[in-house]
């Protein structure tokens, strides 16, 4: 298959030590499944829809082509779309914000409700932090606008501090990953698959997670452009459905997936199957309804608090509920 270089998101634990120094990119995503006339480009992360998809078998008998590209993260991946050069892609809870923040001509189209608990705030097995309010003082990385950016700002306020309270280094995973084991920064905040590799290899603990601090919702997020497409909106509405039934196949599936996985991104297969088991397994398909639209708006809120979105955020605005179909409430409790 030939493929353009975009960034990886998720490199193996040895690669990830080696590429903070350098370009983090690898070669992803041109690859094209499906035929017809409708091309639906969509953008993707690495071990993410594209592989679950063709892991449960629903790249099959495709009406209309779809042509993938792998971002490292959320807001490059919602950058492109912006950009119209990405029709939907597959994000966290906070780079929507942060892109509606700037302007961004993005729309949630649809949800996934799961646990949080692989979204943690991780510190070495010597340190003598014992709690999240601990963390007063210390040096924490994160990347910016992710999601383990609201996980820390909700964990600190919960502690009774606030970002102003710790020293916060905006660092991408690569190079969080060498200030954490190299003992530059005090505490990570991360999320899973990250999460594993730390625990799986003993190179850290859990201080604290989200679990009942962060809302645990991940999105498909379209350009408005492509919704406004016929045959871009008809190839999405189906391409949604392949990847609900994708989820459950995984619940159902979780050695088979971890392996798939593991394969795919070059994660050894232990850290694989405990991401699966701890976070991956546990998404189900919710709408796009008032209390997501209000969980997300508190985070937006947060946000232009710290003054670190410029304004007031409607996010109502960047929302469409035509594909919610049946499915229940945003609030539905995740799999066990």
């Amino acid at each position: 298959m030939r493929r353009r270089l975009v960034p990886a998101a998720l490199l193996p634990f040895a690669l990830l030590l080696t590429a903070c120094g350098g370009n983090s990119s690898a070669q992803t995503g041109a690859d094209i499944d499906g035929k017809g006339s409708v091309t639906l480009n969509v953008g993707d992360q690495k071990g993410g829809s594209e592989a679950i998809l063709r892991a449960a078998g629903e790249l099959k008998n495709l009406d209309y082509r779809i042509k993938w590209s792998t971002f490292t993260s959320g807001p490059p991946l919602l950058e492109a779309v912006n950009a119209k050069a990405v029709d939907i892609g597959g994000v966290g809870n906070t780079p929507p914000v942060f892109a509606a923040g700037a302007g961004s001509k993005i729309t949630v189209v649809a949800a996934w409700h799961g646990t949080s608990k692989g979204d943690t705030v991780l510190v070495p097995n010597g340190s003598k932090l014992t709690g999240p309010r601990r963390l007063k003082g210390r040096s924490v990385a994160v990347a910016q606008g992710s999601s383990a950016h609201y996980q820390l700002v909700a964990s600190l306020k919960a502690a009774g501090l606030s970002l102003a309270d710790v020293k916060v280094k905006y660092l991408q995973p690569a190079d969080a990953l060498a200030a954490f084991t190299s003992g530059k920064v005090d505490a990570w905040a991360v999320w899973d698959p990250y999460t594993s590799q730390i625990l799986q290899t003993r190179r850290g603990r859990v201080l604290t997670t989200g679990d009942g601090i962060t809302n645990g919702l991940t999105f498909q997020v379209a350009a408005p452009a492509a919704l406004k497409d016929p045959g871009k909106a008809a190839a999405i509405k189906d391409y949604l459905a392949r990847l609900r039934r994708a989820t459950a196949w995984v619940y159902g599936h979780q050695e088979e997936w971890a392996k798939v996985w593991a394969k795919d991104t070059g994660l050894p297969y232990e850290v694989a199957l405990a991401s699966v088991k701890r976070t991956n397994s546990t998404r189900v398909p919710v709408a796009v309804d008032k209390q997501l639209i209000a969980s997300e708006q508190r985070i937006a809120d947060a946000f232009t608090e710290l003054r670190l979105i410029p304004g007031k955020v409607d996010f109502a605005d960047f929302t469409d509920p035509r594909y919610n179909g049946d499915l229940p409430p945003s609030t539905t409790p995740a799999k066990d």
